[in-house]
């Protein structure tokens, strides 16, 4: 038989392990932070969540369907230093609210399944975050405690309740020489529709290009004799496959999130972005790139013209720190960047997906479209992903995937082997380490698949 626990109340745990599990009426994910005797954490490492999903002696699990992932809490495996778990729930939407839904409940069962206590969180209402249950430690024994203190300042104030700093990362800046160029202004910002497809969106007048010759000549000269050999080695990738005549709108999509954090400041995505340019400097006539980044939101960045990238690269290739909750404030925005703090930590990739496709709807080509979608895992909207890329099937946009790293991507891994597609629009693989591969080889994988998608597109006229 188990119990109820009502707000403040707390029993001891005989139990070695125990699984924290949460019912809530709206999507949101259910977090632990690791608490030191003086109520904060030591780092990072004390926080477990989606894209950390262990720490020392926790670790999220999947959870009820529909419902968010659990908590595995093995006693033994904590750290003496470490006096409490607290398990948090986060509503997915921040502008929501607990008070708009049914009370969530949350439940601790022992490893076996047993039902051992259950809280129901009653009296919430503006607050976007809680903490439903701690399991402390108190002489020697742990209890647990129904907690429900809920936060309506949201990531911001839970991470300053357990002393956690937050500030922005600085991404490493190719030299530059010369003038600094004149960038293209940003589209309008559109909100966002349910679905994560941005409404109202508005394509801004496209300047009068120069061609893609003219924007090299632009670059600094140690730039631009590296992105003209790419140039010529994106042209025998492509020659391989019999499209060494194929032009296309080039979009590129970079994962934001937190865990992309040390790839950001290490330079890592800004190599990524400057290989990415001789794609589209050899397949798009005027040498222009559409950019997209994400995380828990969408946003879509200024056009990328090539002649001017490193610029370009020091505004827009960053990401804010994650320190466990939230980003930093960071300092004053120049001209055209994106405020760091509204794209959020989390994986959304649905989001920035039905962005693209609202964009291409919204500014037909009469070229294909291919978008390079780079983000190192923690793929968890599976449903709404393939949802997405099926929807997207009789559009002319080949999605082409890289996954950074050795984490999960989900449903991305099996869009090779999914049925019921008129044309397979979808190509992903995984690297280890993207900067350690050599042009050539990257060039040979990211190009596989885009012309033969090419020849199935224009037989089912999904293209001309």
């Amino acid at each position: 038989m188990h119990h109820q626990l009502s707000k403040g109340q707390n029993a001891p745990l005989t139990a070695p392990e125990v699984i924290v599990a949460v019912t809530v009426a709206a999507p949101a994910d259910l977090s632990a932070l690791l608490v030191t005797d003086t109520g904060t954490v030591r780092g990072d490492h004390d926080f477990v969540f989606y894209n950390q999903p262990a720490g020392p002696g926790v670790r999220l699990q999947p959870g009820l369907s529909g419902q968010p992932a659990s908590l595995a809490v093995t006693f033994a495996d904590i750290p003496p230093v470490i006096s409490q778990v607290r398990a948090v729930i986060t509503l997915d939407d921040t502008a929501s609210q607990f008070g708009r839904h049914p009370a969530p409940v949350a439940q601790l069962r022992d490893r076996a399944g047993n039902l051992l206590f259950e809280y129901r969180i009653d009296g919430l209402d503006t607050e976007s975050i809680v903490i439903a249950l701690d399991l402390y430690r108190r002489q020697g024994t742990w209890k647990v405690r129904a907690v429900g203190q809920g936060y309506a300042g949201g990531f911001a104030a839970l991470v300053t309740d357990h002393g956690v700093t937050v500030d922005d990362a600085p991404t490493p800046t190719p030299a530059v020489t010369g003038t600094a160029p004149t960038m293209t202004a940003p589209p309008p910002v559109g909100h966002h529709a349910g679905n994560g497809a941005t409404a109202g969106l508005h394509t801004p007048p496209a300047p009068t290009a120069a061609s893609a010759t003219e924007q090299l000549d632009r670059l600094p000269i140690d730039m631009r004799k590296r992105l003209d050999l790419r140039k010529k080695q994106v042209a025998v990738s492509l020659t391989k496959h019999g499209a060494e005549h194929l032009k296309a709108r080039v979009i590129l999509v970079l994962d934001a999130s937190g865990s992309m954090t040390k790839l950001y400041t290490k330079g890592i995505v800004a190599g990524v972005v400057e290989r990415m340019a001789a794609v589209a400097a050899h397949l798009d006539d005027d040498g222009t790139m559409q950019a997209f980044t994400f995380a828990s939101n969408s946003a879509r960045l200024p056009d990328l013209d090539i002649g001017d990238l490193p610029e370009w690269i020091r505004l827009h290739v960053r990401v804010g720190q994650m320190k466990l909750f939230g980003r930093g404030k960071g300092g004053t925005l120049e001209p055209g960047q994106i405020d760091m703090n509204t794209v959020g930590v989390s994986n959304e990739e649905q989001k920035v997906i039905a962005d693209v496709r609202a964009m291409v709807r919204a500014d037909p080509q009469p070229v294909p479209t291919l978008v390079l979608f780079f983000s190192d895992g923690g793929v968890y909207r599976n449903r709404e992903i393939e949802e997405q890329l099926r929807a997207a099937v009789p559009e002319p946009i080949f999605w082409q995937f890289v996954g950074l790293g050795r984490a999960g991507f989900g449903i991305l891994e099996k869009f090779d082997t999914l049925t019921g597609r008129l044309v397979d629009n979808v190509g992903f693989f995984s690297v280890d380490k993207i900067d350690t591969i050599p042009d050539n080889e990257l060039y040979d994988r990211l190009l596989s698949e885009f012309p033969s998608w090419v020849t199935g597109a224009r037989r089912h006229r999904i293209i001309d």
